[in-house]
């Protein structure tokens, strides 16, 4: 998530310092996100230089207060109703494990899908668990439970992908593919010469 338009976001109902920012966006997300305060006030400063935010003078707490301007308003009304973009640039890290493990021999890919389905299960059962906390009624509980039932959600996916993974697996290994390879001496060289001894 956009620490940028979040903070935009906040400040689009009042004037905040930075530790307060800090505390509205942990909360506004059921304190599921923790951020460094560091990283508010970098943003903001961001935020000030690209006219989004204006800054007050240090009061007598010795806090700066930050409003937002016409542009940060424009820009924060845009962030909510634009679509999360979810772009393939985005690399799963666990797809791309198992991608270059059913390549490589002597991989033992059955036991890694075994050890992932398990992580995913204990996960899962973690957050299930967690979940059964909240009050659905209770309008604080809210944010919490919309990231919550995301995590479930995906962590349930997980499980689905796991199980289709290994039914490729066992399609490729019925049909006799062979997906473990060597590497491959004969392609064109590029990369870094060789050091000349002189």
């Amino acid at each position: 998530m956009s620490v940028k338009h979040s903070l935009l976001a906040i400040l689009n109902l009042g004037d905040c310092h930075g530790y307060q920012l800090r505390h509205e966006l942990e909360s506004r997300t059921g304190d599921t996100w923790p951020i460094n305060v560091g990283q508010i006030y970098s943003t903001l400063e961001r935020l000030e230089r690209d006219g989004l935010v204006a800054s007050s003078d240090v009061n007598t707490d010795g806090q700066i207060r930050y409003s937002i301007t016409l542009s940060g308003r424009i820009e924060a009304a845009r962030w909510l109703s634009s679509p999360v973009e979810r772009t393939q640039q985005n690399r799963d890290e666990l797809a791309m494990k198992l991608a270059l493990a059913v390549t490589l021999p002597g991989v033992d890919v059955e036991k890694i899908l075994s050890v992932q389905r398990l992580a995913a299960l204990q996960n899962l059962q973690l957050l299930t668990t967690a979940k059964r906390t909240s009050d659905e009624s209770q309008a604080s509980d809210l944010a919490w439970i919309l990231v919550i039932d995301s995590q479930i959600f995906g962590a349930e996916a997980e499980l689905r992908w796991l199980e289709h993974v290994e039914g490729l697996l066992n399609k490729t290994a019925a049909r006799g593919l062979e997906t473990q390879i060597s590497i491959q001496p004969n392609l064109a060289r590029r990369g870094r010469p060789a050091k000349i001894k002189y």
